[in-house]
């Protein structure tokens, strides 16, 4: 009775890394798609009106999207209180870049039609593009760099973690990749949100460029996994302690060429994941072919979160590997949490209002829910 009404520390730390997945595939689903209509602005949106179109598709939810991040942001800090110190040593500047390409979006938003100026709209449509791929850029790379190993190392006594990198650093080759399948897949699911939005030619460039995009996120999804083949994953040789204190230096490291591929063949149901992470992109070509939007947007949404859980599935049990030292400093779901109440607590929490925000956000993209085209955009007094 007592594990039931209190669950086993261990047990908490997985669900929690659960929580955490859910949380990045419900911000990558949902502010992907916009973050993707902005990179998309010079492509699909040809002249002043068409542009206002496609701001005005995204315009009413935007905002909430971006709650995804935050919350994200406040679970980390709450639940892997390591994992937020360690990220903001190793990705400062990089996480102030992206916090300069995301305050850009509602400036950008507000201001672009107040003045008349051809110069001065194109400029504002230009920084959103801008903050559009830079942040699916920097948010791939951040991914791809946790791939290869954090320059990480904490202090023996006080659990003091200092950063042994550089912000250049970051932006290795295969770093690089995962930045770009982040932003061709995120341009994916924003031309696949015009197509259900638009109409006419806008809707037309939009399913031209979503099959484009579809296609490369095939591509570089598969070239990234063949490049992790030849990278050194880490195992955990020492004895784990599922219910252990949070110390990241009672474990050791060893490194192994392709280990990050050693869970698939532990768990070969998980095979699945990766699997759909290609079928998503595929199903999505071949629905906006066919002109099913619903469809190919539902596929492109399936295959980010998919190749989201890739990668957590891929690193299990670790969140951020250390490549400095003899790695033993690499943060993993059972040496990197918050105390057994705490998560314990934010469990309840979280169980009861997630399905209020579930249900919010739901009742918001219903009632917003249908085609924007100049008219509409001319008649609304809260268009941009």
């Amino acid at each position: 009775m007592e594990s039931f009404i209190f669950l086993e520390y261990s047990t908490l730390r997985f669900l929690w890394w659960v929580f955490l997945g859910a949380l990045l595939i419900g911000f990558a689903v949902t502010d992907g798609f916009d973050l993707g209509v902005a990179s998309l602005l010079p492509l699909v949106a040809k002249s002043d009106k068409e542009r206002r179109v496609l701001i005005n598709s995204i315009g009413p939810v935007w905002e909430g999207n971006q709650v995804w991040l935050i919350t994200a942001g406040g679970a980390i800090f709450a639940a892997w209180p390591l994992i937020y110190a360690a990220s903001f040593s190793g990705f400062y500047l990089a996480m102030l870049l992206v916090l300069v390409a995301l305050i850009i979006r509602p400036v950008g938003f507000k201001y672009r039609s107040k003045l008349e100026s051809s110069s001065w709209r194109s400029s504002w449509d230009y920084l959103l593009c801008f903050s559009g791929v830079v942040a699916s850029l920097v948010f791939g790379v951040a991914m791809g760099n946790i791939i290869l190993g954090v320059p990480i190392e904490f202090d023996q006594i006080s659990l003091r973690v200092s950063y042994n990198g550089n912000f250049f650093g970051l932006f290795r080759p295969f770093s690089l990749v995962t930045g770009v399948l982040s932003v061709v897949m995120l341009a994916m699911h924003g031309a696949n949100f015009l197509a259900l939005k638009t109409e006419g030619v806008l809707q037309e460039r939009s399913m031209f460029y979503g099959k484009i995009f579809s296609f490369l996120t095939v591509v570089v999804f598969v070239v990234a996994g063949f490049l992790v083949k030849n990278i050194d994953g880490q195992i955990i040789t020492s004895i784990i302690d599922y219910n252990g204190p949070s110390n990241p230096l009672l474990k050791v490291i060893e490194l192994q060429k392709g280990a990050w591929l050693l869970n698939y063949e532990k768990w070969p149901m998980v095979c699945i994941v990766p699997i759909v992470g290609i079928l998503g992109p595929i199903a999505s070509f071949i629905a906006i072919g066919k002109q099913y939007h619903v469809s190919a947007f539902i596929g492109s949404s399936v295959s980010i979160a998919a190749i989201i859980v890739t990668v957590g599935v891929s690193l299990f049990p670790f969140l951020m590997p250390s490549s400095f030292g003899n790695c033993s400093s690499g943060l993993t779901v059972w040496d990197s949490s918050s105390s057994h109440l705490t998560l314990w607590v934010m469990f309840l929490s979280t169980l009861l209002f997630l399905p209020i925000v579930i249900a919010y956000t739901s009742f918001v993209y219903r009632v917003m829910r249908g085609k924007v085209n100049d008219k509409s955009v001319a008649e609304s007094h809260n268009s941009y």
